[in-house]
């Protein structure tokens, strides 16, 4: 995975880099430069060390992420300046990768021109956590303020005869600046060794022990305050709990063949307590101490390993300890050589080599590389691609082409290949003359599947291509005499039977084609009903579940990141409208995304992931209007086109979005209720994810067409949808 995301990531944009010995060049005409440095080790929410202020003026950034700054694992970051939010200066262009292998040893420096403000860092490899951080510049000459403001902060709650505050601790924090300039900022840290926070309401600390609250100022000026601290404790209420919490661990990861897990495992630990409530939970590895759970714990090395777990309530009743077991091995070497295709046809011939009535084509494909062969793919006369599962028989009359190719589970695709050929019915046939072309393998009415193959008929089109769904009909009555007027001619032809002309008349009517609002072009793929929710897929993580006003809701209660993905066809140029709403609860806000151009997930090498078929292998586009997080807000194309709060727009919790993701060749538009917020070239090059060379229309850039998905992010960031409908263009 690290393989493929440093072969996307952008060294630098922008930038002027360092010499090969990685010393900073000194800027042309500066006395004494300001050299600023940021270094990063094995932690991957917080970097080890970063400046807080500086000068206005030119700097040299150094960020290293080397064995000497801690990092023992070989894990990528990056120092990446945000441009995209109104609250942070936007003129600094810097995104600096660095890992301890690289050619600079983890070590790269830029030069760059500070103003005064405040900017936003941040590291952009997905599941990072929040390295994030604020450095505040000041005028060069400090102004006349040099006083530092004056804090100060007191501890609230109930307490007992110990001192101790019961159920939980408030803690207030105050701020004066006597030095003219005002208060920039506070900020608080919990524990010695807590992350520093923007302080804007008092700090409630429930958890039973012992705690220190850290604190400090910032005024206009860029004077800190000296840091301070509180230090207090808390006690549990009195209750009559003895039940220890209930706790559970998962593992995830890739697996190989013997279910090892390839190159690292996560373990993910969750405790409940119906009675006082979970006060702590704590890990160790092996036979390592116990160290307090925050985040999903990963595993690197390569070898067998226990995680031992347990937890306690705030009652003080210690749940027994429990393990998970696992094995970790390191990535085979990578296979880069795509499987080997060939094709023969087979059939009775005629004397100028056409065949008679029908030809087969059978397809296979061999896999030198070591990964095997995940797959093959065919597509007929330049339609879309379909998985190949047993030989193609074409029995249309006229001339026909069979393009193929297959993947190997390392995500290599041999270079399309075809064989051309000519089906006559007894002599030269002219094309067809059918009102559409549909060559699904049943008939298909708008967006109801009645079961009935899709035959070639006595004229030689396809049921499906009489019948004209596509249509703009002024009424449903209309459009029903037409398809009973085509089914009455099949079945006097021996087409279809009696039941499936019922089945295709009953597909007809469920289509609602021809009634108001059915005639926009617009396919409802999922319209309210368990009908068409029934025909979508959860893949992955999480889940959805259908709510009684049509809409459906990402789950509260099934941890996990997925996606409900849309498996009955794929789509080239399109319009996908849908509506979005952000239901998360408390202060929390939703993330989801709609997912666009992917291919089939099973049997894909990122099968166990799927989102991850989706992400790399299509394009999401993002639904996150919290203001804090991840850098990539409503409408950005993630991964590769951000857009920020203020470009995207942001409407009320609880309120309906109107959202469209148009799509034609590879230019990519965003519409919010109504308003144009992005438009993207797929263009290839740089981005998170490597290249993809399966599609020959796409110079190596995306798939051409795909299929559709919704991302259910976890069980916080709750987003419904509803009203999902696609156009082709």
């Amino acid at each position: 995975m690290w393989a493929a995301l440093l072969a996307g990531l952008l060294m630098m944009l922008g930038l002027q880099a360092t010499s090969a010995s990685g010393q900073p060049r000194a800027a042309a005409g500066a006395a004494e430069q300001q050299v600023l440095t940021w270094t990063a080790g094995d932690d991957i929410t917080k970097y080890t060390s970063a400046p807080e202020t500086a000068v206005a003026g030119p700097a040299t950034i150094v960020f290293e992420n080397s064995e000497a700054t801690g990092n023992t694992t070989g894990m990528p970051h990056t120092l990446t300046f945000m441009t995209g939010d109104p609250e942070y200066n936007s003129d600094v262009q810097l995104n600096i990768l660095a890992n301890p292998f690289d050619a600079e040893g983890g070590k790269h420096t830029a030069e760059v021109t500070l103003t005064p403000g405040r900017y936003m860092y941040h590291c952009t490899i997905p599941g990072h956590g929040q390295m994030t951080g604020v450095l505040t510049v000041t005028e060069g000459g400090g102004g006349d303020d040099t006083t530092a403001p004056t804090t100060s902060a007191k501890v609230e709650g109930t307490q007992n005869a110990d001192g101790a505050y019961v159920g939980s601790a408030a803690v207030t924090i105050a701020a004066t600046d006597e030095g003219g300039s005002g208060v920039d900022r506070v900020e608080y840290a919990l524990g010695a060794d807590g992350a520093w926070q923007p302080y804007t309401a008092p700090v409630v600390v429930d958890q039973v022990g012992e705690h220190t609250v850290r604190y400090r100022a910032f005024d206009k000026a860029g004077n800190a305050a000296e840091e301070k601290s509180v230090t207090f404790a808390v006690a549990a209420p009195d209750t009559d709990d003895t039940t220890a919490p209930e706790t559970s661990a998962t593992v995830a990861g890739e697996k190989d063949a013997d279910g090892a897990y390839i190159d690292m495992a996560t373990v993910t630990v969750t405790a409940s307590d119906t009675g006082s409530g979970v006060n702590t939970i704590e890990y160790a590895v092996g036979d390592g101490a116990w160290q307090a759970y925050t985040a999903p714990v990963m595993v690197h090395e390569a070898g067998e390993h226990t995680v031992r777990y347990r937890a306690t309530d705030k009652a003080g009743n210690v749940a027994a300890e429990k393990s998970v077991a696992f094995t970790v091995v390191a990535a085979p070497p990578e296979d880069t050589t795509p499987p080997v295709t060939g094709a023969t046809v087979e059939g009775s011939k005629n004397s100028a080599g056409a065949y008679v009535g029908s030809a087969m084509v059978t397809v296979n494909a061999t896999d030198e590389g070591g990964s095997g062969v995940a797959g093959v793919e065919y597509s007929l006369d330049a339609g879309p691609y379909l998985a190949y599962t047993a030989p193609v028989v074409v029995d249309r009359a006229g001339t026909h082409t069979v393009a193929y190719r297959a993947s190997d589970r390392a995500g290599n695709t041999s270079e399309p290949l075809s064989v051309s050929f000519t089906v006559v019915a007894g002599g030269g046939v002219p094309a067809p003359p059918c009102p559409e072309y549909d060559e699904r393998l049943t008939v298909i009415v708008g967006t109801v599947d009645s079961g009935v193959p899709n035959r070639v008929t006595n004229n030689r089109c396809r049921i499906n291509e009489l019948i004209e769904d596509e249509k703009e009909w002024t009424s449903q009555a209309l459009f029903l005499k037409h398809v009973g007027e085509v089914l009455d001619a099949l079945r006097t032809e021996g087409v279809v039977d009696k039941r499936e002309v019922k089945a295709i008349n009953k597909a007809a009517k469920q289509s609602k084609i021809g009634l108001p609002g059915q005639t926009d072009g617009y396919r409802k793929i999922m319209d309210g009903t368990q009908e068409t929710f029934a025909k979508w897929e959860q893949v992955g993580g999480g889940s959805f579940a259908l709510n009684g006003d049509g809409s459906i809701t990402s789950s509260t209660s099934t941890p996990g990141m997925g996606m409900l993905w849309f498996p009955e066809r794929t789509y080239g140029d399109f319009s996908l409208k849908l509506q979005w709403r952000d239901d998360a609860p408390g202060t929390g806000n939703a993330n989801g995304g709609v997912f666009v151009r992917f291919p089939w997930v099973h049997g894909h090498p990122e099968e166990s992931r799927p989102e991850w078929v989706a992400i790399k292998y299509g394009h999401e586009v993002q639904v996150f209007d919290s203001p804090s997080g991840d850098m990539y807000k409503t409408g950005s194309v993630y991964g590769f086109d951000r857009v920020g709060l203020a470009g995207a727009g942001v409407t009320g919790k609880g309120t309906w979005n109107d959202y469209e993701v148009r799509v034609v060749d590879q230019h990519y538009s965003v519409f919010r209720n109504g308003v144009l917020i992005n438009e993207f070239d797929n263009i290839g090059g740089q981005d998170f994810y490597p290249a993809r060379s399966d599609d020959p229309g796409t110079d190596g850039r995306r798939f051409a067409s795909g299929y559709v998905g919704l991302q259910v992010h976890s069980t916080t960031d709750v987003v419904s949808y509803r009203d999902v409908r696609i156009k082709e263009l």
